[in-house]
């Protein structure tokens, strides 16, 4: 008598995933690049979570008797025009930076993903709306749509968050939408259609999970593009509302004093360092998801 076929238990699938995943962990953290960047991104969101007991001080304590004194064991990154520890700003900072950022390239992401992958999969009449409006606002400079929009809900920064996801959506609804044009004419998705499986499930079971990797190469690299536009507001004044400590209302209180450089160097350096190393790891990640580069590891 035969033997039944031995099927995989969960426990063994659950296993199997984790291998796949170290080994692919592994993978990326050889990359210079990745690596790099995932130092940085780890360090700035232990930052963010451990502000408050690293912090020495308040970043909002005023003491005007302590105004713009220069960096010192006392005040490390010196004070501001209002006697506020800098160094203490600046890490909290992050928990303004970094949230904004990360809200939104979910959104856009999100919004962008699906309408590109709905008009790229239907095409037709809805394609041709989707991909027109699209057009129109990658028409016009990011920077200052974003300065309309915002001037136009009202300074803050969730009218800022709104505003730079409204400007960044159409990227990703173009860029899926060539990725789902090109894939629904492959063979696993006629096999798909010739099993019985519908439009939505062929087009979110079979054909966005392949588009994924392209996705979180370009989610990767928005986050650093999303602070630099939510510092570019708050540096015109349509971000972060005082005494919020956002690094670019920061620099922005620095701006006209030249001697006085600690104002506007340090948190100018958070946004660098914030921004490089986001950068860094989405080379990282495109490097390691492209099957061009791929390399057996």
């Amino acid at each position: 008598m035969a033997a039944a076929p031995a099927y995989p238990t969960a426990s063994a699938l659950a296993g199997s995933r984790s291998t796949a995943f170290r080994r692919e962990l592994r993978r990326l953290l050889r990359n210079p690049s990745a690596a790099i960047g995932g130092v940085i991104i780890l360090f700035w969101l232990l930052i963010a979570l451990l502000a408050p007991l690293i912090a020495p001080y308040s970043p909002t304590a005023q003491r005007v008797t302590n105004r713009l004194k220069p960096p010192s064991a006392q005040h490390f990154f010196g004070t501001d025009e209002l006697g506020r520890d800098i160094f203490s700003r600046v890490l909290h900072g992050a928990r303004v930076s970094l949230p904004v950022a990360l809200a939104v390239v979910a959104v856009t992401g999100t919004a962008g993903v699906l309408l590109g992958a709905v008009a790229g999969y239907a095409g037709g009449l809805l394609d041709e709306i989707v991909m027109r409006v699209a057009d129109a606002v990658l028409a016009f400079p990011s920077l200052i749509l974003a300065i309309a929009i915002t001037a136009a809900l009202g300074p803050g920064l969730q009218n800022a968050a709104l505003a730079i996801a409204l400007v960044l959506w159409p990227e990703y609804a173009r860029l899926i939408r060539s990725q789902v044009i090109a894939l629904r004419e492959m063979e696993f998705v006629s096999a798909a259609a010739a099993l019985g499986a519908s439009r939505r499930r062929t087009l979110f079971k079979h054909i966005l999970p392949n588009a994924l990797p392209i996705i979180l190469v370009k989610a990767s690299l928005d986050m650093g593009n999303a602070i630099l536009l939510a510092a570019s507001l708050s540096f015109v004044g349509l971000g972060a509302v005082p005494p919020t400590p956002e690094w670019g209302a920061m620099i922005a209180a620095g701006r006209h004093k030249f001697f006085e450089w600690w104002l506007a160097a340090f948190p100018g350096l958070a946004i660098f360092t914030t921004v490089i190393g986001f950068n860094f790891l989405g080379d990282g990640l495109r490097d390691m998801l492209d099957p061009r580069m791929n390399r057996r590891g």
